[in-house]
């Protein structure tokens, strides 16, 4: 697929714009349709100055048929990303994450069963995998879930059914879904809704479930975006990361370079059509050791995190990729180590300004009795 163009929704956002320039690199036109959402672009934003001049910008609202349609003139291909992003968030906004979310994919796919393109790819998460995958002690993989009770009780990590410790092991896209929020369920009926339509009008679809993605172009200031912006944030401000439980669940975290490597791929390679892919970096971190290495390079080892002891609801405790299958039939193959990306965003971090809403939001998630 080269010299085509193609339409990235939520575009100016920070995978967005990362996509589009290895997009341009690569010799496609990018246009982007974006509505430059104040939580993330800040109040009265205009075009976002890291966004590449040659990237075609359409201010408009993914709910919005006829923008969507006036942004699908001419293109060969569609990367799904506009979201309304945030666990914590969708469970008291639940009509808006609904609606840009769930409404916003049935727009777009309303204006591409009328005009069809090539192929179309979705973002997707990890977020509708609930708790990871998990071994037992008889070496049996299995599923697990947090009681309430079990989570009041300051009892972080997930049991077998005799009360057995389990060992977490990488997800496989295989592990039946477990929605443990709005956002959750959200991102799977964007994901469901592309590949049926998909399915149905023969349009070529392809879904990412997109692990822990960090990098530079994230927004500081949105206290709802990837944990190491938020980490950073408070880093700026002189304020320790605020690190829930005991800081010792694991996550993938994937480079925003190899996530837009991920989505080329997905616009390209042909047996991707109709699949789901996890898109990672294969390897786990507790989110206290993310919080501390962040801390170390930025020259911030005197602000140590703050281990909460507290969780918030549809918050899981172990998720990370297998991401076998990405790299068997995309030829995905992460190429940014951990240490290298922090450094790329310490470096892009110095100067930056950062408005510290973490309190705000978890004095909102509180009140709700959402963090407990």
């Amino acid at each position: 697929m080269n010299g085509r163009r193609i339409l990235i929704t939520g575009g100016a956002g920070f995978i967005g714009s990362h996509l589009a320039d290895h997009l341009l690199a690569c010799g496609h036109a990018v246009r982007a349709l974006d509505n430059l959402s104040p939580q993330v672009h800040g109040p009265d934003a205009g075009r976002p100055a890291y966004l590449d001049r040659q990237v075609e910008l359409v201010v408009a609202d993914v709910r919005d048929p006829e923008a969507v349609r006036r942004a699908l003139r001419g293109v060969d291909a569609v990367v799904h990303l506009a979201a309304a992003v945030g666990v914590g968030q969708s469970m008291y906004e639940v009509d808006r994450y609904v609606g840009v979310n769930d409404l916003g994919t049935a727009v777009l796919l309303q204006a591409l069963i009328e005009r069809p393109v090539e192929r179309l790819v979705v973002a997707s998460s990890m977020s509708l995998y609930g708790e990871g995958l998990y071994r037992d002690r008889r070496g049996r993989l299995v599923s697990a879930e947090r009681t309430r009770a079990q989570l009041l009780g300051r009892r972080w990590e997930p049991l077998g059914e005799a009360g057995d410790p389990l060992e977490p092991v990488p997800t496989p896209e295989s592990k039946a879904p477990a929605l443990a929020s709005i956002y959750a369920l959200s991102k799977f009926d964007q994901e469901r809704m592309c590949l049926l339509v998909g399915e149905a009008y023969g349009i070529s679809t392809v879904a990412l479930r997109f692990f822990n993605v960090y990098g530079t172009r994230q927004a500081l200031s949105n206290p709802y975006t990837g944990v190491l912006a938020i980490f950073a944030s408070r880093y700026l401000n002189g304020r320790p990361p605020l690190v829930n439980e005991d800081g010792l669940q694991r996550r993938d975290f994937v480079a925003v370079q190899d996530v837009a490597e991920a989505c080329r791929l997905a616009l390209t390679v042909p047996a991707a059509a109709g699949q789901v892919f996890n898109v990672g970096s294969g390897r786990s971190f507790t989110v206290l050791e993310v919080a501390e290495r962040l801390g170390e390079a930025i020259g911030r080892e005197d602000v140590r995190p703050e281990v909460t002891q507290k969780y918030r609801v549809g918050d899981i405790r172990h998720c990370f990729a297998d991401i076998a299958k990405a790299r068997r039939l995309l030829g995905y193959a992460p190429r940014v180590a951990f240490d290298e990306g922090l450094e790329e965003l310490a470096g892009w971090l110095e100067g930056q300004i950062a408005h510290d809403h973490v309190g705000e939001a978890s004095a909102e998630l509180t009140s709700r009795g959402l963090s407990l």
